[in-house]
């Protein structure tokens, strides 16, 4: 389907979900508090489209760390908190649903001067989300929805008296009900009159909490979506899920196969008492470590807790404890797909750079799913790290494992920064966002397989460069690379470099066990899948106009232009030559890739910058190199990056 396709497709479908991406109909939202009105701009269409924002202040307790839910059906100025039975209050908290977020009030509440706030903003569209609003008869009635599938889960509150919030899941069925403003297992009653919902509408019975009579009611519809999804470029992918699963009691828990990636999940005990757990990519799931988890029945603060680890298709339970984990007892959950799903077409919105002189945080202006930082002049480098391992850190210049207890100013918890928390004054950093066919990060853990051993991924076309190195323990292997261009071209698969090394290209079987990775998974064996190890890898690819993996033969020539399909040349160009043994040399716009000297970088060495040279020159399709041994010498072979 061409882009102009999408885009029509796209400005056409209305309420539906054909065409429409992750991004458009969901957001977490981190935010800090300032004490006055200002504008939170997601990207969703509430003005438009509608739908429900959720608000949470993470660090208070009491009034100040209730949930408040503000939606379209209600209208402004009036939340319900999800912590608590109270009927509907007035509150400034949102004073606007606009077509790209919404805009908050001066209420501490919501916007509490230097307050540290989460916003999940639920958008209406056709198989994810809608918003009801109705009033009860004090007897059976349906409710005409329009979500256009089955309701996975139900959320109804009565806007006019302290009744409970109850709620309906497709897992627990239609003869329960269950309290979310409470840690209860769900109850037999007729809040639903023991009628499955339907595509189109949902019956309620004669209970107050859900149809008293005369009383008014809102109800959250969210859809289940069974290899029946309609959304991305295609308008055919899944991306919620609402499902169950059996605890076993073990920190290698049950694996939830989604057949998506989430980026946010709830789940709850529905036969036992137990908070209704809520965690999301953007406060940190992080793999092998602890997630930032809220309960939506609590006003309290945000706590750290290993409660799952994400897979490349689901999520797999890792905490032993009653409300993630107690053997045979019955979870029920709700996922959201991670997104972006559509191939990026701007290089600006999914790879950043800063030269940080002064600011807290390696602010890129993009949403960071993987940094590089390090010192240009100093000798404080390579820092690598990445959302899904939130809180930890590598480096690209050795083989060291994770330090322990990394310290918080490595964390991702930013809308447009990373490794937050300190001043990186004199530093450079780069951000890469995850998206198909462009980048993506696999967390997983070793098996001990001593021949080919799959893991999967969600880059969605076949790597051209992956770099892979074990976490846990400093193996003496470092960071081994797969490149394309290795051994010119032919079976890169039976080859590797080193990114923490100037080594030439190996062959080598104990790396990728001679198998060319594919559209759908990579393959490791020895060290790179050691049994019990953590390792992280890191995979690339070309998109057209955006990013290059490539390589080239040296001709000892100024000027040789290496052509990456760019129209405004590369602002990140990373070359080595693999024939011999040479440098991981790094250049950047922003310190400058110019006709004359362009300082460079080492990605493998802790060395300072070298400003005195001019090996690179600007080209509108890419870049030149230069009459230079170490990147154009005649007949060697040179592997690059370039991001446009």
């Amino acid at each position: 389907m061409s882009n102009i396709a999408r885009m029509m497709q796209r400005a056409t479908a209305g309420a539906g979900s054909a065409g429409l991406d992750v991004d458009n109909v969901f957001s977490t939202f981190l935010y800090d508090g300032t004490g006055s009105a200002q504008t939170i701009t997601n990207n969703i269409d509430l003005s438009g489209e509608g739908g429900l924002v959720w608000l949470k202040e993470r660090t208070s307790v009491g009034g100040l760390g209730w949930h408040s839910l503000f939606d379209t059906a209600r209208g402004t100025a009036k939340y319900l908190s999800s912590n608590n039975t109270n009927a509907e209050a007035s509150s400034s908290g949102v004073t606007a649903f606009n077509s790209n977020g919404f805009t908050l009030g001066d209420t501490g509440l919501v916007n509490q001067n230097t307050g540290d706030f989460v916003s999940w903003t639920f958008r209406k569209a056709k198989k994810f989300f809608d918003v009801v609003k109705y009033v009860g008869n004090g007897s059976t009635q349906t409710i005409s929805h329009n979500l256009g599938s089955v309701p996975g889960m139900m959320i109804v509150k009565c806007l006019d008296n302290g009744g409970n919030w109850r709620v309906f899941h497709t897992s627990v069925g239609n003869t329960k009900g269950g309290y979310l403003a409470e840690n209860l297992e769900f109850d037999d009653d007729v809040y639903w009159n023991d009628t499955t919902p339907t595509s189109t509408v949902f019956t309620v019975g004669n209970k107050s909490d859900t149809n008293g009579n005369g009383l008014n009611y809102v109800a959250y519809l969210f859809a289940h979506n069974n290899n029946d999804g309609e959304f991305g470029p295609d308008s055919d992918q899944d991306i919620i899920k609402c499902g169950s699963y059996s605890g076993n009691g073990s920190s290698t828990g049950p694996v939830i196969n989604l057949g998506f990636e989430p980026q946010f999940i709830m789940v709850k005990n529905s036969a036992a008492t137990g908070g209704w757990q809520v965690m999301d990519s953007m406060r940190g799931i992080v793999t092998g470590g602890n997630d930032g988890r809220l309960q939506w029945n609590t006003n309290d603060a945000e706590g750290s807790v290993g409660f799952v680890d994400l897979t490349p298709t689901g999520f797999q339970v890792t905490s032993t404890g009653s409300n993630m984990n107690t053997n045979n007892a019955t979870y029920i959950y709700m996922a959201i797909r991670r997104g972006p799903l559509a191939v990026p077409e701007d290089a600006t919105k999914v790879f950043g750079i800063d030269s940080n002189t002064g600011q807290t945080g390696m602010q890129t202006g993009i949403l960071n799913d993987m940094g590089i930082a390090g010192g240009i002049s100093s000798t404080d480098k390579w820092f690598i790290g990445s959302r899904l391992t939130q809180g930890f850190y590598l480096r690209t210049n050795n083989t060291d494992a994770e330090p322990s207890g990394a310290s918080p100013i490595w964390n991702f918890d930013s809308m447009n920064s990373f490794f937050n928390g300190t001043t990186w004054n004199g530093y450079i950093g780069y951000g890469w966002k995850r998206a198909p066919s462009y980048f993506d990060v696999v967390a997983y853990s070793g098996t001990g397989s001593s021949s080919a051993r799959a893991v999967p991924h969600n880059l969605g076309v076949v790597p051209e460069m992956m770099w892979v190195k074990r976490r846990d323990t400093n193996s003496g292997e470092g960071w081994a690379v797969y490149h394309k261009g290795l051994n010119g071209g032919t079976d890169p698969e039976d080859y590797y470099v080193s990114l923490n090394s100037t080594s030439a290209e190996a062959n080598n079987f104990y790396r990728w066990a001679d198998t060319a990775p594919t559209a759908t998974n990579f393959y490791v064996t020895d060290n790179l899948d050691a049994s019990g190890g953590n390792l992280i890898a890191y995979l690339f690819a070309t998109v057209a106009g955006v990013s290059k993996v490539g390589s080239y033969t040296g001709n000892a020539s100024n000027n040789h232009v290496i052509d990456c399909g760019f129209s405004n040349g590369a602002r990140f160009v990373l070359i080595k030559r693999t024939t011999a043994t040479k440098d991981w040399y790094l250049w950047d716009s922003v310190r400058g890739i110019v006709t004359g000297n362009d300082p460079f970088l080492r990605l493998h060495s802790n060395s300072a910058e070298v400003t005195n040279e001019d090996w690179i020159d600007p080209n509108s399709s890419g870049f030149a190199v230069n009459n230079i041994t170490d990147v154009n010498s005649s007949g060697d072979n040179f592997i690059f990056y370039a991001i446009a």
